[in-house]
C-alpha cells in the first residue's frame, strides 16, 4: 500500500515536471516564433521597397518621365505651337512674375480666354502682340520685358495648369494693375468693362 502511494506521488511529480517543461517549451517557441515571423515579414517588405526603388531609378536613368498617376489621367486641353507656347510663358512671366502661381495662372487664363473668344485673334502669339489703334494690349511687348524675361519654374507650372484646362478666371478677358496703369486707361476699364474680382496686384474684368 505504501509503495503504491509512493509510486503514485512519483508518477504525479513526473507528470507535473513534464507538463512544466512542455509549457516552457511552448512559451519559448512562441517567443522565438514572433521575431522570426517579424524578420521574415520585414525581409519581404524591404525586398518590395527595394524592387520599387530599383524600378524608379531604372526609369529615371533611362530618360523616361516619372509622373504621378493622377497627372497621367489628365488631358492637355490646348495644343500650342512652340511659338505660341513660348509667347505664353513670356507674357505670363512679364505680367505676373511677382505673383504667386495662381496669379500667374490667371494671366495665362486671360490669354487663352481671348484665343477662345470671337472678339480676339485665334493664336496666343497674335493675342499677345495685338494692338488697338496703335496701342499694345500687353505693355511688356513694347517696353522690352517680354523679350528679356527669364521664365521661372513657377511660371512654367502655372502655364501647364492652364494648358491642362484649369481655369479660375471666371471668364475674364482683361486685367490691369491699378497702381501702375495709366489713369485714362483705368477710366476705360471702369466705364466699359465689368469688374469680376481682384487677385494679388491685378484686377480682372469681362
Amino acid at each position: 500500500m505504501y509503495r503504491k502511494y509512493i509510486s503514485g506521488l512519483l508518477l504525479a511529480g513526473a507528470m507535473l515536471v513534464a507538463s512544466g517543461i512542455c509549457v516552457r517549451e511552448l512559451k519559448i517557441n512562441r517567443i522565438s516564433a514572433k521575431p522570426a515571423f517579424r524578420m521574415e515579414y520585414l525581409d519581404e517588405s524591404m525586398a518590395e521597397d527595394c524592387h520599387s526603388y530599383v524600378e524608379t531609378i531604372a526609369s529615371v536613368s533611362s530618360g523616361q518621365r516619372v509622373v504621378d498617376y493622377e497627372v497621367l489621367e489628365q488631358t492637355m486641353q490646348y495644343q500650342l505651337s512652340d511659338k505660341d507656347y513660348d509667347a505664353l510663358l513670356r507674357i505670363v512671366e512679364a505680367e505676373a512674375g511677382g505673383e504667386d502661381q495662381n496669379g500667374k495662372l490667371l494671366v495665362a487664363n486671360v490669354v487663352l480666354n481671348r484665343v477662345n473668344s470671337e472678339v480676339f485673334p485665334d493664336t496666343v502669339w497674335d493675342v499677345v502682340m495685338q494692338k488697338e489703334q496703335g496701342i499694345a494690349q500687353f505693355s511688356p511687348t513694347v517696353d522690352g520685358r517680354f523679350q528679356n524675361v527669364s521664365v521661372s519654374d513657377d511660371t512654367v507650372a502655372a502655364v501647364e495648369r492652364a494648358l491642362y484646362g484649369e481655369d479660375i478666371s471666371q471668364g475674364a478677358l482683361y486685367f490691369c494693375a491699378r497702381k501702375k496703369a495709366d489713369s485714362d486707361k483705368l477710366k476705360w476699364f471702369d466705364k466699359k468693362l465689368t469688374k469680376l474680382f481682384s487677385y494679388g496686384h491685378h484686377e480682372f474684368f469681362s
